[in-house]
């Protein structure tokens, strides 16, 4: 069965999406969706650890984001900018670009700081960027990069966003974008998932610059979603494995650990996995490493908001969100959170 973008749409107002976060990581609502009783409950973040039972797993995403916006110029002078997408190696990366007009390959991009860039490739929406120089895109970014907030985020990044736009357990470097369902977490509510007897576990998923994008296809069928490095190893493969035979539940912190552990599980064996993925889960896709999601609330029409409906279904998931936005619930990377129980579906790995 074909689905069509629009079955995924919904009205928010502009005042529900959240601008800045919350003095305290923890502070946010939480709305509990119980797709198998088609209930739901608004609670608070902080309840978390009581919404779960001893034995659980959480799955946390650690990716650390890069201050991956960044001013150029071309060398005729006119204004470029860049939205890095990912790094291919220390001196080459792909970015998004905005510039007047398109940048050809072989033009030259020049840098803060004097370093220059020349443009070695292009591919879809993105161009390749190669240095020209002794430094490297990392220590240019850190540099002269800004935080990458999303474009629904209207004011100019600051230093709360370098701290609050990104998770506690942040290791890896190489995200453009936040997960942002983990930033709800903080140490004390860390310590009381454990000191619960709920685990945790983590993966590695960078999110590129592609999380930005529209869906341009009307038939999802003929989405292609934008590749993220994902890497799963195998203590986390262990624990989940061992967390299964237990008795216990799978809950993946966010859609980008999600993507990262069912295509670890796509062949249907959960194993250790490092590499691309253009993972796109969507109603009638299976779900085979992960029980429930605990995530923010997500664009009208976006991939992940297919995501979630194809966990929780897809008039249940709208009907949810319609009571969020009537009991003004905060929208996006620095709203509030969702809760997804366990539905009743099949093709679980054990």
């Amino acid at each position: 069965m074909s689905h069509r973008k629009s079955e995924f749409h919904y009205l928010l107002p502009e005042e529900l999406v959240a601008q800045t976060p919350l003095p305290e990581r923890h502070a946010g609502r939480m709305l509990v969706l119980d797709p198998a009783r088609r209930q739901w409950s608004d609670r608070q973040v902080m309840e978390l650890p009581e919404c779960l039972l001893p034995g659980d797993l959480l799955v946390f995403n650690d990716t650390k984001v890069l201050p991956a916006r960044l001013s150029a110029r071309k060398e005729t002078g006119g204004a470029v900018e860049l939205l890095l997408d990912r790094l291919v190696t220390s001196t080459e990366g792909w970015f998004l670009a905005r510039s007047s007009k398109p940048l050809r390959s072989g033009m030259a991009v020049l840098l803060p700081g004097g370093e220059k860039a020349y443009v070695s490739g292009k591919e879809e929406m993105r161009i390749s960027l190669h240095l020209h120089g002794n430094s490297t895109w990392a220590a240019i970014l850190e540099t002269h990069g800004s935080v990458p907030l999303p474009p629904y985020i209207q004011h100019a990044p600051d230093d709360q966003d370098r701290e609050r736009y990104q998770t506690v357990y942040a290791r890896h470097p190489g995200a453009v974008a936040a997960p942002t369902a983990g930033l709800h977490f903080d140490g004390s509510l860390l310590a009381r998932l454990n000191g619960s007897g709920i685990g945790s576990a983590f993966v590695t998923l960078h999110v590129g610059a592609g999380t930005f994008l529209p869906v341009r296809t009307e038939n999802i069928d003929e989405h292609r979603m934008h590749a993220e490095v994902a890497d799963v190893d195998a203590g986390t493969v262990s624990r989940i494995l061992e967390t299964r035979a237990r008795g216990g539940r799978i809950f993946a912190v966010g859609t980008t650990a999600c993507r990262a552990l069912e295509a670890a599980g796509a062949s249907g064996t959960l194993a250790p996995f490092q590499g691309e993925t253009r993972l796109f889960l969507y109603p009638g896709k299976p779900f085979h490493v992960i029980d429930g999601l605990f995530t923010n609330f997500h664009l009208p029409e976006s991939t992940l908001l297919m995501l979630v409906c194809a966990l929780a279904g897809t008039e249940f998931t709208l009907a949810a969100y319609a009571h969020a936005v009537k009991e003004r619930y905060r929208f996006f990377s620095y709203g509030d959170a969702m809760l997804i129980l366990p539905p009743a579906l099949p093709g679980r790995q054990q």
